[in-house]
């Protein structure tokens, strides 16, 4: 969609026009551009990457993941138990104003107070005054070392870049941050052990990249995509299609010999099929009693998360298995 309502919409209506049965795997942020077009033809979304509302709100919508509430939920228990002082930097935005509840839900859940709140400019520059501000509360405890959470989509780099001038004089102050704001190649473009992310708390959906649970993946793209760059099996983007695909593999598989259609698609989900990722979800299933009860989240089925931390310029898990954050998100005010 090149990043563009108008031709997320279009990309929406081709669909419509080509009479596909399901649209599987995708990111992008215009949900409202494309789930008129989609809803209106009966045409289910699987495993959309979690980054709007519409996909957990939309009755056609089937999650794999928890999305960005259950990653900021996760990140606040994560940094509850590691971290003094937490300060949140986030867009000045109505959608901005969504992260502190959600980063909050998780420090609450754990009795650490709430992060101070600091807006910033979507379109800035640079952030020097929201890094001052942010590492002078961070260090506001002397007994414990504070958190700075960098949330600015986009210009998450751009902060960083502030980050790594100012934090020099406050080197016990680390960050945390969730996957999708920051990956294994953007920590090895940004110095690795010796850039800004070392020692950053980070919360993800799935496994690592390195977990022998991909390794069908991995050999499924070099089979079919080999010497095609694009696809990086790191990509949390190709990790989420990936699963996707597995879920829509496993729709169809249970209709047998029957006619392939938006509606038996969605039938087969909505009646309970299970989905096994082989361990890189839970079980995935849509049916009603599935649901989390989380009030401005219907339909998301899937609150794990996993936790990460980043040493020696590798992510690297920072405890085993899943963390549940359904009944934090269902908790949170």
């Amino acid at each position: 969609d090149h990043n563009d309502s108008i031709d997320a919409a279009h990309c929406a209506e081709r669909a419509v026009d080509e009479g596909v049965v399901a649209v599987v795997g995708s990111y992008s942020q215009h949900s409202t551009s494309f789930f008129s077009p989609l809803e209106s033809a009966g045409i289910p979304y699987i495993g959309g990457y979690g980054v709007t509302d519409d996909e957990f709100t939309s009755p056609l919508s089937y999650p794999v993941n928890g999305g960005q509430p259950a990653l900021l939920a996760g990140l606040g228990e994560q940094l509850a138990k590691n971290c003094g002082p937490v300060s949140l930097i986030r867009p000045d935005t109505t959608a901005g104003d969504q992260l502190p509840v959600l980063l909050d839900s998780g420090l609450k859940a754990l009795g650490h107070p709430r992060a101070a709140d600091q807006r910033a400019a979507e379109d800035a520059t640079e952030y020097s005054r929201p890094t001052q501000q942010a590492l002078q509360h961070a260090t506001s405890d002397q007994a414990r070392r504070g958190c700075v959470v960098p949330a600015l989509g986009d210009r998450t780099d751009t902060f960083m870049d502030s980050f790594r001038r100012d934090s020099t004089k406050y080197p016990k102050v680390r960050t945390g941050t969730v996957v999708g704001s920051v990956d294994q190649s953007r920590i090895d473009a940004t110095g690795g052990k010796s850039g800004p992310y070392e020692g950053s708390y980070v919360t993800g959906w799935y496994p690592g990249a390195d977990d022998a649970r991909w390794n069908e993946m991995r050999s499924v793209i070099k089979e079919q995509a080999f010497g095609d760059n694009r696809i990086d099996p790191a990509d949390v983007g190709v990790q989420t299609t990936w699963i996707a695909y597995t879920v829509l593999k496993k729709a169809v598989e249970s209709l047998g010999s029957g006619e392939v259609t938006p509606l038996a698609i969605r039938r087969a989900l909505d009646n309970g099929l299970k989905v096994s990722t082989d361990g890189l979800t839970p079980t995935l299933r849509w049916r009603f009693e599935d649901l989390i009860g989380a009030i401005d989240f219907p339909r998301l089925i899937n609150g794990d998360v996993t936790f990460q931390v980043v040493r020696d310029g590798r992510l690297t898990p920072a405890r085993r298995g899943f963390v549940n954050m359904s009944r934090t998100l269902e908790n949170a005010e």
